[in-house]
């Protein structure tokens, strides 16, 4: 598949699951919003009922004739609470008698408490808190509920689990949306690994054409030369014959490095990085380290630089491992500079926290948004117009494990001269005067 058909499908997928999580929250909300309407309904349904059964029960028991058409009994207060004015005495058991019928008949299954309004003492004074699924419950009855100055005969009844009973009602949408939720974060983890995947194939491919180019060219050479010198007539010419003989060291010493890096990255990949700690002067292994690169490198116009401002330091760390990654920082360094003078300014200081060993070039830098990617396996900066550029992107990768496993800290930034300056961060405890 196209990159661009790819993009064009995953941004369709996106915006369809975008439409339906809309779709299901509208659901919801509207889902919640009647559910809400159908409690009140059927709360003041049943209080009015219940106010009307008290008004018969005085009529019955005191003779009394209040007239309940007249009565628009209950008012709600709050989400939660509602007032019902009776216009009459109530009494306290009766009242919880018929409030406790009347939820059950209309299927309020949720706890709820309530008081009667005592004119005299102008204070909230009988009440009992209701569970819903029991006969008894250890809630505290809460007899501090709201008044009112509108009526003088009335009751009020509060809902504490109001928002428990409405999730409990929509169980069945909140499973479905989880389960909706679980669907898309798989749709999604499989879009991310699809993505991955192809990025990696990318790189991989990339990897192997690098590969078979860096290793077919020393072939080459190696064949050309031998055909050469297979000639009897080279005899003659000793020079001739000397350097050819020395094309075929080089190509060969150049194949066996590349051979190397690569079983080394592999070695790496299985098997836990070992470290032989020692006790290292790290200025004379800088000094001995860009001396040997000095010696080996193809370029014999690159200048490197050691500046110590920390004095004479013992870094306890593994010599081979750091050597190799203090010659893959210098090597990036001088390899990717189109200047006719490369310069790598390799400094020791040191701060309150850390030892800082610092390798800053003059070469074309590391754009921004690659500063993150370049410590990852295969990766390779982009070099615009420079194609003479040979790697396979596994130096710097190299270069992470070994510090990761000395527990140090590595970082890169723009050079204000031009270039990238690379740090090495060395806490305290992996060095000493």
């Amino acid at each position: 598949m196209r990159t661009n058909t790819l993009k064009y499908v995953i941004a369709l997928a996106i915006f369809t699951i975008a439409g339906i999580f809309a779709v299901q929250f509208i659901f919801l909300r509207s889902r919640f919003s009647l559910t809400e309407r159908q409690f009140h309904e059927s709360v003041s349904i049943a209080l009015k009922e219940v106010a009307w059964q008290i008004l018969e029960y005085n009529k019955n028991a005191f003779g009394k004739t209040a007239e309940f058409e007249n009565l628009n009994p209950v008012e709600r207060i709050s989400n939660n609470y509602y007032i019902v004015n009776v216009n009459d005495v109530i009494d306290g058991e009766v009242l919880k008698f018929h409030l406790t019928e009347q939820f059950r008949l209309h299927e309020i299954n949720t706890d709820f408490e309530f008081a009667v309004y005592d004119c005299v003492n102008d204070s909230m004074i009988y009440g009992a808190y209701i569970c819903a699924f029991s006969d008894s419950c250890r809630q505290v009855r809460n007899f501090n509920l709201p008044k009112t100055d509108k009526y003088t005969y009335y009751f009020g009844v509060h809902f504490p689990k109001m928002t428990q009973y409405f999730n409990s009602r929509l169980s069945g949408w909140y499973v479905f949306t989880i389960l909706l939720v679980i669907v898309v974060t798989f749709f999604g983890y499989a879009v991310t690994v699809i993505l991955k995947q192809r990025q990696l194939t990318e790189v991989q491919k990339n990897f192997i054409n690098n590969l078979t180019h860096e290793l077919k060219t020393p072939i080459s050479s190696i064949a050309l030369a031998a055909d050469v010198i297979s000639d009897k007539k080279i005899i003659e010419t000793p020079e001739r014959l000397f350097r050819y003989a020395k094309i075929i060291s080089e190509q060969n010493n150049r194949l066996l490095n590349n051979v190397e890096r690569v079983l080394s990255l592999a070695s790496l990949e299985k098997n836990k990085i070992q470290l032989n700690h020692e006790k290292l002067n790290l200025p004379a292994l800088l000094e001995e380290i860009t001396a040997n690169f000095r010696l080996a490198q193809n370029n014999p116009t690159a200048k490197i630089s050691i500046d110590n401002n920390a004095g004479e330091i013992f870094l306890v760390a593994d010599k081979f491992h750091f050597t190799q990654v203090v010659t893959n920082i210098i090597e990036n360094g001088i390899k990717y500079n189109t200047s006719e003078e490369p310069e790598m300014a390799v400094s020791i200081d040191q701060d309150k926290r850390n030892l800082i060993v610092a390798f800053a070039d003059n070469g074309i830098g590391i754009p921004r948004n690659a500063r993150k990617k370049i410590f990852r396996k295969f990766y390779r900066v982009p070099t615009g117009n420079i194609h003479n550029v040979k790697g396979f992107g596994l130096g710097l990768d190299y270069v992470a494990k070994i510090i990761n496993a000395h527990k140090w800290k590595i970082t890169v930034e723009a050079n204000l001269n031009g270039g990238s300056i690379f740090k090495i961060l060395i806490p305290e405890k992996s060095y000493g005067k």
